[in-house]
């Protein structure tokens, strides 16, 4: 990650539309808001009885959700070869929203004894860790393709850090000592989390404690804590580094680096304690705040990067279009980060705007300002539910939404870009509610 932050961009503000897995991706391979891509769904896709929600081994038949042309079949009518490999976690198959080939695990995560499809083929289970596995089938996709003079766009989701982190090799999940782990201010380790020894089991085992209960997910280590955590955590941040790694020198090696743009971020963070919370899909700067790097060739001609405004996944598929010289539909909601200057008067046209269960929220570079909908419905409530000025209160520790020391003029300027984001996105038709 140095490594493409010292040769490309790195946009230091960057923001997940819809800090949760499928919502997330959902918005970055189509640019539009999840509410008018996929309707609304967040984490999971189908309902068994009772109308309970859990999460679907793979994607439904056919195309209930991003039903307008995502950016891989724009990229694919432009020419390229389009390939995923990797997590995967929407509601669509690959090949119905422009994928030419794919290899992607089961949704629920594991790091070992992961079952894969290729091109929606027979399960299989690859031997060792599947994050070793899915690299080396890029490094092959990539090897296949240096002398093909077709260009291509490959989709590459890294799992980690993504629990299960006891699932992982020792020397990276022992790597940082929890001792030596430094806790961000709104983390209170002196008070326990609220269910703190069920959260960190799923955090350890994931789907195979809180789903199946394998006696060995049900005990956690001697004086096991929220330090140890983050410790596990941060060494999975560094397999997944190292095998971003093994990526970037196939590039050099066999010159396609050349000719290649690279962009690395993330669906969404995690909160690992701040505030008491933990995993994702909340307004917090942990579960919002993504990276964003791109790094372009020296051989093309070096774009005009606005770094001056909030950028968000809902970006990146126009950008990426005009990189490569191929049209952006009109129903894209994002705007490419390449593009000419903007007003700067307007926060809407230097902010991002988040979709939460719970309500939207915009983020500009020093604020951020969250409406709750009103029960059952989608109507913006009249007062915001939380107002951070993060220029001053950079982890979120006074929200400002009922106090007498709110700036009303911010306030306001906030209030209205937000109405207006919500009246100009719509639902999915399909599923639109009582709002």
């Amino acid at each position: 990650m140095d490594r493409l932050a010292a040769e490309g961009v790195r946009f230091e503000t960057a923001i997940t539309n819809f800090p949760v897995c499928m919502a997330a991706r959902s918005v970055l391979l189509s640019s539009q808001y999840n509410r008018t891509g996929t309707g609304g769904v967040s984490n999971v896709a189908h309902a068994s009885g009772g109308g309970r929600f859990h999460l679907p081994e793979y994607p439904v038949a056919g195309r209930p959700h991003l039903k307008a042309s995502t950016l891989p079949e724009i990229l694919r009518d432009a020419g390229y070869h389009t390939a995923a490999i990797g997590k995967w976690h929407l509601h669509s198959w690959p090949h119905d929203v422009g994928f030419d080939e794919y290899v992607i695990p089961r949704v629920h995560h594991c790091h070992t004894s992961q079952s894969f499809t290729e091109n929606g083929g027979p399960e299989f289970t690859p031997d060792g860790y599947s994050v070793d596995f899915e690299s080396a089938r890029v490094l092959r996709f990539l090897q296949r393709h240096r002398k093909d003079e077709t260009p291509f766009f490959l989709y590459y989701n890294i799992s980690p850090p993504h629990c299960p982190v006891a699932d992982s090799p020792e020397a990276y999940r022992t790597r940082y000592s929890p001792d030596e782990i430094s806790l961000r201010p709104n983390v209170d380790i002196d008070r326990r989390l609220e269910g703190q020894d069920h959260h960190f089991k799923v955090y350890r085992w994931d789907f195979r404690y809180y789903d199946h209960h394998l006696p060995y997910t049900e005990q956690l280590p001697d004086g096991y804590t929220l330090r140890n955590l983050i410790a596990e955590y941060y060494g999975l941040i560094t397999w997944m580094d190292d095998t971003l790694g093994k990526m970037l020198r196939t590039l050099d090696q066999t010159r396609l680096a050349e000719n290649t743009v690279v962009v690395f971020t993330s669906d969404h963070g995690d909160n690992l304690g701040s505030h008491g919370l933990v995993q994702k899909g909340t307004l917090n700067e942990e579960s919002i705040r993504v990276p964003l790097m791109l790094r372009y060739p020296a051989s093309f001609p070096k774009p005009s990067l606005h770094t001056d405004r909030v950028a968000s996944l809902v970006d990146i598929a126009p950008m990426l279009l005009t990189l490569a010289d191929a049209p952006v539909p009109d129903h894209f909601h994002g705007r490419s980060l390449l593009t000419a200057s903007h007003p700067q008067s307007d926060p809407a046209n230097l902010a991002a705007f988040v979709e939460t269960d719970a309500g939207p929220a915009i983020r500009t570079l020093t604020h951020l300002y969250h409406l709750p909908y009103l029960p059952n419905s989608r109507t913006l409530a009249e007062r915001p539910a939380q107002f951070f000025d993060l220029e001053n209160d950079p982890y979120q520790l006074n929200n400002l939404a009922e106090s007498t020391l709110s700036d009303e003029t911010v306030l306001s300027g906030l209030d209205r870009a937000l109405r207006a984001w919500d009246r100009a996105t719509p639902w999915m038709k399909e599923r639109k509610g009582s709002g």
